[in-house]
């Protein structure tokens, strides 16, 4: 079949799914700015748009540690009810804008507690204005179903206690877990005991892996911890000798044969030095090796991208095609961390027939 190409107009409509995506990464330059403002915080700059600048200098460092540090000012804003109601529901609606139609939020909410607010307070939050959000975009003809991972910061000790809440919000829109933080020394085995109990409670979790570290991450992530997912995951490629030739090492075809979903992002990951380029990074030879890649934004504002972007960035720069994206689009999908029923519908009541009219 010949590969179809698609332009950047016809990228924006196509429908999309995103499951690695941070909710204090993401918000608008404008809201930072103002809810800054009401709580009395510094930023770098007051002007939205050299805000946004600044944000994807310091990310452009490639430093992982530094691209982490840049959050100080959003998790600033995001210590009230009020600012967490906002930039939840305004998460909602840029998706929407962006063609998506099925998203995972993710975010640690032991980082939103320093105003006041108890973590179980803070998802009820969140939990708020991601609904208000999803209801305001289903009035405006672009609906968009929107599922939360909790997360829990790998080199602190509250992981068992998120872990508890996604077991406890399971049923309030908490789709499943995750571990963020600085990868390198804090290997994901130190929190086991978290990962366990979420087996027994029958809640799925991905964990953020082989970015920063390489295959040991993956290996306990995926092998002693139960991942169904990996968030990133771009070094598994150092267990695949001859990429191009695609031998793969016995991590590499676990992962490729048991259908455990890569969330990856190919900017964040030019930032903090994981790739080298769009053009080489391995989400292009791992699709083709038969992976189950998804395409993921990381932190919208961090990076200064969206899906779109993502999306014509390799069609531009590493030569895909419509059918290339229809691909990845499923994947996250078949991967996402929803009912089988409800997974199945979007693909063949939504996805689909998107890119069919694109076809």
């Amino acid at each position: 079949m010949t590969a179809t190409r698609v332009d950047a107009a016809s990228i924006r409509r196509l429908p999309k799914a995103v499951l690695h995506d941070h909710l204090d990464g993401g918000l608008r330059p404008a809201t930072l700015v103002e809810l800054a403002a009401e709580v009395g915080h510094t930023l770098p700059t007051t002007d939205p748009e050299e805000l946004a600048a600044w944000y994807v200098e310091a990310a452009n460092s490639g430093d992982l540690v530094r691209y982490i540090a840049t959050f100080e000012h959003t998790l600033a804003v995001l210590q009230t009810r009020a600012g967490l109601l906002r930039a939840a529901e305004e998460y909602v609606l840029d998706l929407a804008a962006d063609g998506v139609v099925y998203g995972e939020v993710r975010y640690a909410p032991e980082l939103n507690t320093t105003g006041g607010l108890a973590m179980a307070e803070v998802v009820e939050t969140v939990q708020e204005g991601l609904a208000a959000g999803m209801a305001k975009a289903a009035a405006a003809g672009t609906p968009v179903r929107v599922g939360t991972l909790l997360c829990g910061m790998r080199m602190f000790d509250r992981v068992r206690e998120a872990a508890d809440l996604a077991v406890a919000f399971r049923d309030a829109g908490v789709v499943g877990f995750d571990i963020a933080g600085a990868e390198d020394g804090f290997p994901p085995a130190d929190h086991l005991a978290a990962f366990e109990h979420l087996r027994r409670e029958s809640v799925p979790f991905t964990i953020h892996a082989g970015e920063a570290h390489g295959l040991p991450s993956i290996h306990q992530a995926v092998q002693v911890c139960g991942a169904q997912r990996i968030g990133h995951g771009v070094r598994i490629t150092e267990d695949i000798p001859d990429l191009a030739g695609g031998k793969l090492g016995r991590l590499a075809g676990w992962v490729r044969d048991h259908r455990i979903a890569l969330e990856m992002c190919p900017t964040s990951n030019l930032q903090t030095g994981a790739a080298v380029s769009i053009a080489e990074h391995p989400i292009t030879a791992l699709k083709d090796l038969g992976f189950r890649v998804t395409l993921n934004t990381d932190n919208r504002l961090v990076s200064g991208t969206t899906m779109t972007r993502e999306m014509s960035l390799l069609v531009e720069e590493a030569g895909w095609s419509v059918e290339d994206l229809r691909t990845v689009t499923v994947n996250a999908l078949k991967s996402a961390f929803i009912p089988f029923d409800e997974r199945k519908a979007l693909i063949e009541d939504v996805v689909l027939p998107g890119y069919e009219a694109a076809l």
